[in-house]
């Protein structure tokens, strides 16, 4: 027998999120009116956050098959990738800005135990996340306040539940003002045969939900991220969960030992729009694998810690740290017992069908009866292709101020000091990096986090890297430049790059101008990926990423992040940013033949303009470059390699002499320039951020093996000049342009961000 406690018409539909005609589509497959809780169960499986039905068309065409992958992109709760030696690596990335702008240090706490969970649930052990952080003007009081909570949510949930923050990326724009982006990426090892998937199979299994209780936190939190922040976004701050890192400590080790018993048929985590989300997708997966399968639950056996929920509130609660069971038949108490013993809930609420239906029960009436794989994507979930329309830009290029009229020493220290270039000290000092001490990297000291494989001599290498302007300017360029940049940076390090995950920010997908950029950067994003070889393993997209400003609405520029992982064979091939000896040569790796000033950090701060198009990009120049650092550090034959990429190349030298060991290292550069291409040839050499480029440094004794080795690789080389110590010095022609102790070039570099976030007492 059906309950419908409320009266379910278009109205209500269109209050929950669902447009006419999904509602229509509703009545069709029901063949009646649903009831409220099947209407927030379509709400929600149906919402952009969980069934990416503008974008999964677009996904699609990105490389989703690879050598080295052990799963299909979004066959289950992550990426997994062989690593070697009968181990995996498991690794995602993914959103939570509209809980971070609303209520900042709960919604980035609640997305890194999130990402966590999906990687743990396939029996994997996080040994690392990382972070992609966007805010606004970093002068605005609101900017400082959320950069606050964010840290600090991100910092005391990673602390607490034991996993080491290894690394990521901030930036700051006035573009994310009103709608900040906090992106968490998790990566995690198992054994090739402890993995466990994410599917609800054998007829008359149990199931069981385990974790802790659940509450009204996080209702509709999925239909929340599917639409535009507002004003009126404040008030939604019942959409934002609550987590408890410590509860999640104990899930980890609990459901670790449960899979040692070989007694768990499949394990799904409870995120976006919990219960029903886990329910479905694990049943819809059982069924396109065995051709029938099912679910029935009832809501009545749920552990919840408030009186008198409803189910349509159990159903689409997102409390935090609980996960779905499947497990043998006869074997649930062992199951039980384990989750006991480390204090946790674990009751069986159903069992699997074989009538290829979600069924839930409350209060002994039926409250949901729907066939599963219409919930889910492949199956009844809308797919929808948008209107794209190129938007042109604006955007001028500036009249460039000639060469004598610059400083140069007090550019170099101005830049050295931006917000989106300086350290991040003040922000990374707050997470935990050397927890499980298999860190090999500090954070801010590498080009990319570098975490040691016990009883190895290998490490896995990862990143997170998307420079936004690039993509506003050229969508397709930007999204191809992400992928690359994190390919060079694994290279700067010496890992070879294996798989990315994705996540991929923008503004709302109705916008011709907005979902143009969205398909775009996914082309450029796919053919770099392809060139690389580093297939999509998953990931997420998160539309909507718009706000109301004095009551005008601003688009966040397209940014769709990258996480790449990379592997290091043998630990003595690691490479680091840091100039190592005075006398060391310094080499510009790569065409440094196409300088100007394009989407430059330069431009922006001495100009006010960002350009008119992406940097200088050449896909197979990159691949080059790539390949070229590798076999450097295969053979030891550099000692420090820096990828030039925000502020250019005198950028990147500086940054290798002030993170030097003992602080005292710098460079002696002479550049030959030509002054009667432009006379402000200088600003372009300088502040450039063309592609495709990295500075190394070697001992001079092995120039002529390096230079070979460039040659067969294709790649251009340049002498620079010379490691010396304690001050940097640039010459043009020969000519002294500037000389500076390189402590102070450190100490612009080390107090941009202190100062900028002084009015805060927490970061």
């Amino acid at each position: 027998m059906f309950i419908n406690d409320q009266k379910v018409n278009l109205s209500l539909a269109l209050s929950h999120g669902l447009s006419e005609d999904e509602y229509q589509k509703i009545l069709s497959i029901l063949g009646r009116t649903p009831t409220h809780s099947e209407l927030g169960v379509f709400s929600v499986m149906w919402s952009e956050h969980c069934s990416y039905k503008n974008s999964i068309a677009v996904l699609k065409t990105l490389p989703r098959e690879g050598d080295s992958l052990l799963t299909k992109a979004g066959e289950e709760n992550a990426g997994l990738v062989d690593f070697g030696n009968s181990l995996a690596i498991a690794f995602k990335i993914e959103s939570h800005n509209h809980p971070s702008a609303v209520e900042p240090y709960q919604g980035a706490a609640t997305g890194v135990g999130g990402i966590h969970r999906d990687i743990f649930t396939m029996g994997a052990r996080p040994i690392a996340t990382l972070n992609s952080l966007r805010f606004g003007n970093i002068d605005d009081s609101r900017v400082q306040y959320l950069v606050d909570g964010v840290v600090r949510g991100i910092g005391d949930y990673g602390n607490s539940f034991g996993v080491p923050t290894v690394g990521g990326e901030v930036y700051f724009d006035k573009c994310y003002l009103g709608n900040p982006l906090v992106n968490a990426m998790s990566v995690g090892i198992l054994e090739h045969d402890h993995l466990i998937r994410a599917i609800a199979e054998g007829e008359n299994n149990p199931v069981l939900i385990v974790g802790s209780a659940t509450g009204r936190d996080g209702i509709h939190g999925a239909t929340f991220a599917s639409e535009e922040l507002s004003e009126a976004s404040e008030k939604k701050r019942p959409s934002v969960q609550v987590g408890d890192p410590f509860a999640e400590k104990l899930l980890l080790e609990a459901t670790l030992e449960a899979q040692k018993t070989g007694f768990l048929v499949g394990v799904q985590d409870m995120g976006a729009a919990g219960i029903t989300s886990s329910t479905s997708e694990m049943c819809a997966r059982g069924i396109e694998k065995n051709g029938q399968g099912g679910l029935d639950i009832n809501l009545d056996l749920v552990p919840t810690r408030e009186k008198g929920m409803s189910a349509y509130e159990i159903l689409l609660s997102e409390s935090q740290e609980r996960m779905l069971i499947v497990a043998k038949k006869d074997y649930e108490t062992e199951i039980i017992n384990i989750y006991k013993k480390w204090g946790l809930h674990a009751v069986v609420i159903g069992h699997v069908t074989n009538d290829n239906l979600l069924r839930i029960h409350h209060k002994n009436e039926v409250v949901v009866e729907i066939p599963a794989t219409e919930l889910v994507l492949g199956g009844g979930a809308p797919v929808y292709i948008r209107e794209a329309i190129e938007q042109q830009s604006t955007d001028t290029f500036p009249t460039l101020k000639p060469d004598n009229d610059i400083n140069f020493k007090e550019a170099l220290i101005s830049l050295l000091s931006n917000p989106n270039i300086c350290s991040r000290h003040p922000i990374y000092e707050q997470y935990d990096s050397m927890v499980r001490t298999n860190t090999a990297t500090d954070i801010g000291c590498s080009d990319s986090a570098i975490v040691r494989i016990k009883n190895t001599n290998s490490a896995v290498a990862m990143t997170t890297d998307c420079n936004s302007r690039y993509v506003y300017l050229n969508p397709k360029i930007g999204g191809m430049i992400a992928v690359a940049e994190c390919a060079r940076n694994l290279a700067c390090s010496g890992a070879k790059p294996l798989a990315i995950t994705n996540c991929l920010n923008f503004g709302n997908p109705y916008n011709p101008g907005v979902y143009f950029q969205f398909k775009e950067s996914v082309q450029g994003m796919g053919e770099a990926c392809r060139k690389f070889n580093t297939p999509v393993t998953g990931g997420n997209v998160s539309f909507y990423n718009e706000s109301e400003v004095a009551q005008e609405k601003t688009a966040i520029y397209p940014t769709p992040v990258i996480g790449m992982i990379g592997k290091i064979v043998n630990l003595e091939h690691q490479v680091t940013p840091q100039f190592k000896s005075s006398g060391d040569l310094i080499l510009l790796l790569g065409d440094n033949t196409h300088n100007n000033l394009n989407g430059s950090e330069f431009l922006s701060e001495f100009y006010g303009k960002i350009g008119t198009d992406a940097p200088y990009f050449n896909l197979d120049q990159e691949k080059a470059l790539v390949d070229l650092l590798l076999n450097l550090s295969e053979n030891q034959l550099i000692r420090s390699a820096h990828d030039i990429s925000e502020g250019g190349l005198l950028t990147a030298v500086s940054e290798c002499a002030i993170s030097s060991p003992d602080h005292a290292n710098g460079f002696h550069i002479n550049l030959e320039i030509n002054h009667e291409q432009s006379n402000a040839a200088i600003q372009a050499e300088l502040f450039s951020e063309a592609q495709g480029r990295a500075i190394v440094s070697i001992d001079p004794i092995h120039f002529e093996k390096v230079f070979a080795q460039a040659n067969t690789f294709n790649v251009p080389i340049q002498k620079l000049g010379t490691v010396v110590s304690k001050v940097s010095s640039l010459e043009i022609n020969h000519s002294e342009l500037f000389s500076i102790p390189t402590h102070n070039l450190k100490y612009a570099f080390e107090n941009g961000l202190v100062e900028k976030l002084h009015q805060s007492e927490h970061v």
